[in-house]
């Protein structure tokens, strides 16, 4: 067996396991085995595709039949296996916290049966976009991946979450309406889908047609990955989910959005007029998202606004259209999908300890909890960028990029991006102060069910009677906290690999010719 062969796997393994674990919902305990196994496997098979693609160059396989180019191709090049292997491993880490939550527990509110199958649904398309060699199968990949979102966010079809799941709806059909828009237009233009074919026929349009499409496809995966000003609908419909469900929506599929932009940005479009409108972008989804984040009392709503605010370095790295640039951005998403999935993992840990996630109504949680105090800390900081975490060194990689590409505009995107970063730090730093370091409010140390004293601005019934923190839940949160830790460790290969990957981009000619050993017909 090749390497090549193991390509399809990471989708057809959590579908088979979907399949089987909906025959299997009258059995708790098979369905999580199955769950587990599947998602074990992947991120087994993520690692040596990997090492791989590393090490050979980008693997191909041509699916559905169809002779070549016609048929499906997935390709796992440098980019995509790492992308893979990051989201199999975040994706494995909230399946058990969910399994120590009990959010698949079987109960009334959470059908076991519903939960296992949707979230294995939902690693299949995630992969299944990342392997995408060609626009139809990258637009199949997000309505798996959006469809499994749609039953997750709604799991226990409360009023704020089916209101907040509404909203989500409704913006992700329209951005699917674009793309399905934009994919029919490139097929009129230039008589195919498949990448690497659009790589060498897009060039041949003329300018404006190909400005369109450009326009067409950056519009549609910026809605998909919040950049402003296409992100209001994130933390509206983020923080009403379970904490899994949310950790992972945040640590995921966002992210999904921004490799579509690196690959189409890269492979399709490498001598883009936009890159002044994507440093725009970049710069006021910094400044933006981070003073939203500033601005919040609640600790979901404000990971919510710093996920967005995030979203901009990413695009910076993008739009500096650079090897070096590309590189950061690339670091950059592996740092900020186990991070951010790491905090909102820890901010259910929190709700579940003190009863709510309201900064007003919190208080005392390092006394209480220490463990909790330091699974918050670390991933805090190093989201806020302090040295020697990854946080600080994907940050520096892409400020160097900026100085070096020695623009006025990048330097204006170099201090957007240290303004940012300091106002990540003080709005982790207040969630800490306030929901660990200082003493608790009063109404918290008042009995259950009385009514709370708090702020006009904090309406509503008091926090939950706290609950000890299960070693389930906590195990696989500090597990990723440790990855996070490790990716300071391992910050020289992994920026190696990093930076391979960007030159490959740059280049094309490693993936076109992979998928198209012939040429591009």
């Amino acid at each position: 067996m090749t390497a090549a062969s193991l390509v399809p796997l990471p989708v057809v393994l959590p579908l088979l396991g979907a399949g089987v674990a909906l025959a299997l919902g009258r059995w708790a305990h098979a369905q999580r085995a199955v769950s587990v196994v599947a998602l074990s496997a992947s991120v087994a098979i993520a690692a040596i595709l990997l090492v791989s693609a590393d090490s050979q160059g980008p693997l191909v396989v041509w699916i559905g039949g169809w002779p070549e180019p016609l048929g499906i191709s997935l390709v796992a090049d440098r980019l995509s296996a790492l992308m893979l292997l990051v989201s199999a491993t975040v994706t494995l880490a909230v399946l058990v916290y969910s399994l120590g939550q009990g959010v698949a527990d079987g109960t009334r509110d959470t059908p076991l049966s519903i939960y296992h199958p949707t979230y294995l649904v939902l690693s299949a398309g995630v992969a299944n976009a990342f392997l995408a060699g060609d626009l139809f199968n990258l637009f199949v990949g997000f309505e798996v991946l959006l469809a499994a979102s749609y039953v997750l966010m709604t799991l226990t079809g409360t009023g704020e979450r089916i209101r907040a799941g509404t909203t989500y709806v409704v913006v992700s059909l329209l951005s699917s309406l674009l793309f399905l828009t934009a994919i029919a237009l490139v097929y009129a233009a230039t008589g195919t889908v498949n990448l690497a074919q659009l790589s060498g026929r897009l060039a041949d349009l003329p300018d404006g047609v190909s400005l369109i499409l450009q326009l067409l496809l950056l519009t549609t995966f910026s809605i998909k990955a919040a950049v402003f000003p296409l992100s209001a609908w994130l933390p509206d419909s983020y923080p009403t989910a379970p904490a899994p469900v949310t950790a992972v929506f945040a640590g995921l599929l966002t992210k999904v959005g921004v490799y579509a932009i690196i690959r189409t940005q890269t492979l399709l479009f490498p001598d883009s007029p936009l890159t002044d409108l994507l440093m725009w972008a970049a710069l006021l989804t910094m400044i933006v998202g981070i003073l939203g984040a500033v601005a919040q009392s609640e600790i979901k709503r404000m990971l919510s606004f710093t996920l967005v605010s995030h979203i901009g370095y990413m695009v910076f790295g993008v739009a500096l259209a650079t090897t070096a640039g590309l590189a950061g951005a690339i670091f950059y998403v592996v740092h900020h999908i186990t991070i951010q999935t790491t905090l909102f993992l820890v901010a259910g840990l929190v709700e579940r300890r003190g009863g709510s996630t309201s900064l007003n109504r919190l208080g005392g949680l390092a006394t209480a909890s220490p463990i909790l105090g330091v699974l918050f800390f670390v991933p805090a900081m190093n989201l806020g960028g302090i040295p020697p975490f990854s946080g600080f060194l994907g940050k520096a990689g892409l400020l160097q990029a900026g100085v070096a590409a020695d623009r006025p505009l990048a330097y204006l995107l170099v201090a957007g991006g240290v303004v940012t970063s300091l106002l990540t730090l003080y709005a982790v730093a207040k969630a800490w102060n306030l929901a660990f370091w200082r003493a608790a409010p009063a109404e918290i140390l008042e009995p259950a069910g009385t009514a709370p004293r708090g702020s006009a601005d904090e309406p509503g019934p008091p926090p939950a009677t706290p609950v000890a923190l299960p070693a389930a839940m906590v195990a696989p949160t500090a597990g990723l906290v440790l990855v996070g830790v490790a990716l300071s460790v391992v910050a020289g290969p992994l920026f190696g690999v990093a930076d391979r990957a960007a030159v490959d981009l740059r280049e094309r000619s490693p993936y076109v010719e992979s998928v198209l050993p012939g040429g591009v017909p």
